[in-house]
């Protein structure tokens, strides 16, 4: 009996150090925390992992190199490479949309690239590799590898922009760090990519993340880590501006007033009415715009499903809304993180695609928008039967045109192309001939011009891009020297458009953008009665045209210096800008913007001929 007693007693004793030194809540703990002692967990939903089930690896062994073999995807278990063995294996729904969406395949970037340097060739291109793909009515089709197509512009794709990519971990300098895959967002890597938690084995190691906690809503810090160039709205959202600065040193001797990455300061300008009342990134943008809603599309505006009237609502519609009573809804699938639940049977508001948001909905007849980290409620100014909003003519605008405090623009992009020499690129993994420099004349952001969009709307257009060519060949020979590259067959001028990210609560005023020749494409309006031509003076030394102008009067006659990219865009006609500036012959007298004279079309003949206002006119 002793013995049985004495036997049992060893198997408790036994079990008791199994359970302290290899579970704990199931979580493997005997070599991975002995090493990593006081690492965070991952999150209250991940408490049933063991640190192999997400890292794979051995937990049984002491000896470092034996404990990390296996393991997925290095210190990243969620990188592409792995992550249907990883997170897909839980999370296979999500996985597989963030497979098609433009946040991955770039499809979007690399298209207009090549379409911008006169090199596309009519086929679909991709940063990854997709087994399958479905375009946006649900058709299969092919998409190429970007590593299998060797242009200039390809090449210059893969060493500079395709480093802003959640397939691609990189790090970009000071606020320009960042994962690949799921933890590109889910796990950000702070302003200098180190760790800097509890695990004191991993304290100050690069390309980590700040913690090893799960940021289930990415803050803003996660986007301006992408967003930071080209049209900089990361920046534009919170009221920055890093143009035409250098790194002068303004306060304690350093740069400044703040610093981002690539060694540049900022100064401070208005920023979006959005951010002013708190609101960010993500209490806008939807999972199904970030994330993808498994459709492959070939560029962002067909991905976005919001927009200002999706909130706001127009002159004649309110918002759409439906109810949420399904299991299945989005406010019920992607709210669980939230402070706040979306109670059942919530009037939720609709994006353009017709899907209820997850924090944005109608209580008590007013329009909601919740904060998804915080749950504040913030009311939303509705602006059906407005007067301000039924201007003759506006229908055809987007909201943003008149709304757009700053629009950044980047006037003439040199760039050297230099074969002597080798650079990283970062989708064939390694150096490759071909060095890209570049340098920019002129940065600005008020005012802008405007031209038609993709929708058919006037929009705020940028320049996109205006690239000059320094091209040297393997044998140091100058190929081409400051060239414009061609566009749809000629040497001329790109604009794109483009929302800046930069919205005021105030509108542009009507004398300021029905008199400032800039907003019509002639840049600084530069007018000579003698040679009868208006253009513009911001030329650099290889300019065939001026950079700011989109337009130009030679001789009197009305002449297109540029054109505008994206599909279905195009620039203001001729008549078009006749008709805005002639605006001004009531502007001068009637300035109010809800005045009853704007709500239908002017006929100026008649109205500047009746007996009030033909005295006034020579």
């Amino acid at each position: 009996m002793k013995k049985i007693v004495f036997l049992i007693l060893m198997l408790l004793f036994v079990f008791a150090v199994v359970y302290y030194f290899f579970i704990d809540n199931n979580k493997e703990i005997s070599s991975c925390i002995s090493c990593h002692d006081g690492i965070e967990t991952v999150s209250s939903s991940h408490l049933d992992l063991s640190c192999t089930d997400c890292h794979g690896g051995s937990s049984l062994t002491m000896d470092k190199d034996n404990a990390h073999k296996n393991m997925y995807g290095r210190n990243n278990p969620s990188d592409p490479s792995v992550w249907m063995q990883t997170c897909g294996r839980c999370h296979e729904y999500e996985v597989k949309r963030v497979s098609s969406s433009l946040m991955l395949t770039n499809t979007g970037i690399i298209k207009n690239t090549l379409a911008a340097w006169g090199e596309e060739n009519g086929r679909l291109y991709s940063q990854n590799n997709n087994d399958k793909a479905y375009d946006k009515h649900g058709n299969i089709i092919t998409i190429d590898n970007i590593s299998e197509y060797d242009t200039i512009s390809a090449d210059m794709y893969r060493k500079f922009c395709s480093a802003c990519h959640v397939g691609q971990a990189a790090d970009m300098g000071y606020q320009g760090v960042h994962s690949s895959g799921c933890s590109a967002c889910h796990f950000p890597y702070g302003d200098f990519g180190e760790y800097s938690g509890n695990d004191k084995s991993m304290q100050g190691k690069s390309m980590h993340s700040v913690t090893h906690e799960m940021k289930t809503l990415p803050d803003d810090t996660v986007c301006l880590a992408c967003h930071n160039r080209s049209g900089r709205i990361a920046l534009s959202y919170k009221g920055e501006y890093d143009g035409n600065n250098a790194l002068v040193p303004l306060k304690d001797g350093i740069p400044g007033p703040n610093l981002t990455s690539g060694l540049r300061n900022t100064r401070h300008f208005q920023d979006d009415i959005h951010h002013a009342k708190g609101m960010e990134c993500i209490d806008c943008h939807t999972t199904m715009e970030i994330m993808g809603d498994g459709y492959y599309y070939e560029n962002m505006y067909e991905q976005i499903e919001v927009s200002c009237e999706s909130c706001h609502g127009s002159y004649t519609e309110k918002p759409e809304t439906a109810p949420a009573v399904k299991e299945n809804m989005v406010p019920y699938l992607k709210g669980t993180s939230y402070i706040d639940k979306i109670e059942y049977g919530s009037s939720m508001v609709l994006t353009d695609k017709g899907r209820p948001y997850s924090n944005v909905y109608e209580k008590d007849n007013k329009i909601i928008l919740m904060s998804k980290r915080t749950g504040k409620e913030r009311e939303v100014k509705v602006i059906t039967g407005t007067m301000e909003h039924n201007i003759a003519g506006h229908s055809r605008m987007e909201c943003y045109t008149c709304h757009s405090a700053n629009v950044i623009q980047c006037y003439g992009c040199h760039v050297e192309y230099n074969e002597t020499k080798t650079m990283y690129d970062f989708v064939k993994n390694k150096e490759t001939v071909g060095q890209f420099v570049e340098t920019e004349d002129l940065r600005t952001f008020y005012p802008f011009p405007l031209a038609f969009n993709q929708k058919g709307k006037i929009a705020p257009v940028t320049p996109g891009c205006q690239t000059f060519l320094t091209h040297i060949d393997k044998n140091g020979n100058i190929v081409s020297n400051d060239k414009m590259v061609d566009f749809r067959g000629k040497a001329q001028m790109k604009y794109a458009p483009f929302y800046g990210h930069n919205t005021g609560r105030k509108a542009v005023q009507c004398e300021n953008c029905h008199s400032t020749l800039f907003f019509y494409g002639f840049g600084d309006g530069l007018f000579s009665a003698q040679d009868d031509t208006l253009t513009s003076a911001v030329r650099c030394d290889n300019c065939p045209v001026p950079l700011n102008s989109i337009y130009a009067v030679e001789n009197g006659k009305f002449k297109s210096k540029s054109d505008i990219v994206r599909s279905g865009s195009s620039p203001l006609s001729r008549n078009e800008i006749v008709k805005a500036v002639d605006v001004m012959k009531c502007i001068v007298c009637h300035s109010e913007k809800d005045s009853k004279y704007y709500q239908q079309d002017i006929d100026y003949e008649k109205i500047l001929n009746d007996d009030v206002h033909k005295p006034f006119i020579r």
